[in-house]
C-alpha cells in the first residue's frame, strides 16, 4: 500500500533509524558517567563504543539479505523488538563486560533492522514521492547526531529517575514498543520476488579477518601488548588474503559472495572505498577522544559537552543540502574544499588543546566544530555518489552495502587507532594534550581523504558522480 495513503508509515520506519544513530552518538556523552559508575577501563570504553559498530557492521549485508528472504515487514518487527530489548540490556548492565556484550547484540539488532528501512521506503512508495522520503531519511540521520549528544546531555544532567548513564539505553524500551505497535499496524506485507542466497561463510571469514586486527589495537595497549596481540595482528593479513580467496571462488562459481571481486577490479570504486574509510576513521575518532576529554579533562557537564557539538551537527545539515546543489556543477572540487575546511578545523582545534587553557579554548572549540561540521557538510554528498560512478546497475545493491560495511568497519578502526594513542599520551600528560595528540591524528587522516579524493577525480568518469543507490547507508555525522 501506499505511503501516500498511509501517511504513519514513513514516521514510523525513520523512527527505527533515529534510535540506531541516536545510540551510536548518545554513548559518547555518557562515557565518563559509565567509567565512573562501572570502572570501566580504557579498552573497555573503546569497546563500549566500537563494539557497537563492529557487531553493526558485520551483521549489515547479513541483515539486508535476510530482509529479502524473510520480508521486510517482518525482519523489521523481530529487529525492532530485539533492539529494543537489548538496549534494556545495556541500562541493566551491572559491569563493563557486561555493557560492551550488550552493545554488541544492540548492534547486531540494528543490523536486522536498518537495512529494511530503505527496503520499505522503496517497496512502499511509489517512484515519485521516493526523493522526497529519502530526504528525510538523510535528514533524520543527521537529526540523530544531534539528540544524540544534546538530549544525551539532558538526560544525564537531569538524572531521569536517578537512573544516571543507564537513561539513554533504558529510554529506548517506551520508544520502541510504541514504534512497534505502530508498525504491525502500518507496515505492508510486500514481497521483492528475490531470493538471494547468504553468504555465510564469507560475512565469518570477513568479519573475523577484520577483527584479527581491531581487537588488538583495541585491547592490547592496556594489556602491554602481549604475544597473543601480536600473533593476531600478523594472522591478519593472510587471514583477509583467505577470506577474499574465497570470495573469487564463490563468484566463480556463480555464487552470490558477500564481496564481488569485480567491483574492486574499479579504480574509482576502490578509491571511493578509501575515501570513505578515511573520512568516517577520522570522525568516529575525533568525536570519540573530544567527548571524553570535555567532560573529564574540562570539566564539562553532558550538557554542556552536548552543547558544544551542536553547531557541528546543525552545519552539517545545512551544508549538505547546500552541496547537493554545488556537487552537479562542480564536481568533486566540492568535498576538496569541504575536506580543506575539516582540516582547518583540526588545525584549530589541536593548536587550541596545546596552547590554551580549558576555559580560554571554548570559544575556539565551538569556531572549530562549527567550521568541521561546514566542511563535513561538503563532504557527505559525495562519500556515496562518487565511488559508485562507473558501478553498474546490477551490482548497486551489493556496492552499496560493500561501502557501507566499509565505512562502519572504518568507523570502528578510527576508534581504536585515535582513542589508543589518546590513553597511551593520557597515562604522562594532561587530557588537553591528549586530545590534541588524538586531533593531529585525525587531521592525518583528513589530509589523507583529500588527496584521495583528487586521485578519485582524477580516474572518475567525465560525467556527474552518480546519485546513491535506493539502499545505500551512510554513517550520521
Amino acid at each position: 500500500m501506499s505511503l501516500l495513503r498511509r501517511p504513519p508509515l514513513l514516521p514510523v520506519v525513520l523512527a527505527a533509524f533515529f534510535m540506531y544513530g541516536f545510540d551510536g552518538n548518545v554513548v559518547n556523552v555518557a562515557l565518563p558517567a559509565i567509567r565512573a559508575d562501572l570502572g570501566a577501563g580504557q579498552a573497555s570504553l573503546e569497546l563500549v563504543v566500537a563494539g557497537y559498530v563492529f557487531s553493526y557492521a558485520t551483521g549489515l549485508v547479513l541483515g539486508g539479505r535476510l530482509g529479502d528472504i524473510l520480508g521486510h515487514r517482518r525482519m523489521f518487527l523481530a529487529g525492532m523488538a530485539a533492539f529494543t530489548a537489548a538496549s534494556v540490556l545495556c541500562g541493566l548492565a551491572q559491569s563493563p563486560a557486561h555493557l560492551v556484550l550488550a552493545r554488541m547484540l544492540q548492534g547486531l539488532t540494528a543490523a536486522a533492522m536498518v537495512p529494511q528501512v530503505l527496503a520499505l521506503i522503496t517497496t512502499a512508495i511509489p517512484a515519485g514521492g521516493r526523493p522526497r522520503a529519502l530526504a528525510w531519511f538523510g535528514v533524520t540521520g543527521g537529526l540523530s547526531g544531534v539528540c544524540g549528544q544534546l538530549l544525551g546531555g539532558v538526560l544525564l544532567d537531569g538524572d531521569l529517575l536517578g537512573l544516571g548513564w543507564r537513561a539513554v539505553f533504558l529510554v529506548n524500551l517506551p520508544v520502541g514498543l510504541v514504534v512497534l505497535a505502530l508498525a504491525a499496524t502500518v507496515l505492508p506485507r510486500t514481497t521483492t520476488g528475490r531470493r538471494p542466497a547468504l553468504d555465510g561463510i564469507g560475512v565469518l571469514a570477513i568479519s573475523g579477518s577484520l577483527a584479527l586486527a581491531l581487537v588488538p589495537l583495541v585491547l592490547g595497549r592496556e594489556a602491554g601488548w602481549p604475544l597473543w596481540g601480536w600473533a593476531m595482528l600478523a594472522a591478519t593479513v593472510p587471514a583477509l588474503l583467505a577470506a577474499l580467496r574465497w570470495e573469487h571462488r564463490l563468484a566463480a562459481r556463480g555464487g552470490q559472495p558477500l564481496l564481488d571481486p569485480a567491483l574492486l577490479r574499479s579504480r574509482v570504486f576502490r578509491t571511493g572505498l578509501a575515501v570513505n574509510a578515511a573520512f568516517m576513521a577520522f570522525f568516529a575518532g575525533f568525536v570519540f577522544v573530544i567527548s571524553l576529554t570535555v567532560q573529564t579533562g574540562f570539566g564539562y557537564s553532558p550538557l554542556r559537552s552536548g552543547l558544544l557539538f551542536t553547531p557541528m551537527a546543525v552545519l552539517a545539515m545545512v551544508a549538505s543540502l547546500t552541496g547537493k546543489r554545488l556537487l552537479p556543477r562542480y564536481g568533486l572540487r566540492v568535498p576538496i574544499a569541504g575536506g580543506a575546511i575539516t582540516a582547518l578545523s583540526l588545525l584549530l582545534t589541536a593548536l587550541a588543546l596545546q596552547t590554551e587553557g580549558a576555559h580560554h579554548a571554548l570559544p575556539v572549540l565551538l569556531t572549530a566544530m562549527g567550521l568541521m561540521g561546514l566542511g563535513n557538510g561538503l563532504v557527505l554528498p559525495s562519500l556515496i555518489g562518487a565511488p559508485m560512478a562507473d558501478i553498474a546497475p546490477e551490482r548497486a545493491g551489493t556496492a552499496s552495502g560493500t561501502l557501507a560495511t566499509t565505512q562502519q568497519f572504518a568507523s570502528v578502526t578510527g576508534v581504536a587507532v585515535i582513542g589508543g594513542s589518546y590513553f597511551a599520551v593520557l597515562d604522562h600528560h594532561a587530557p588537553a594534550t591528549a586530545a590534541a595528540v588524538g586531533s593531529w591524528l585525525a587531521l592525518g587522516a583528513v589530509l589523507a581523504m583529500i588527496g584521495l579524493t583528487a586521485r578519485l577525480a582524477r580516474v572518475t568518469p567525465a560525467s556527474t558522480p552518480a546519485p546513491a543507490p535506493a539502499d545505500a547507508r551512510v554513517q550520521p555525522a
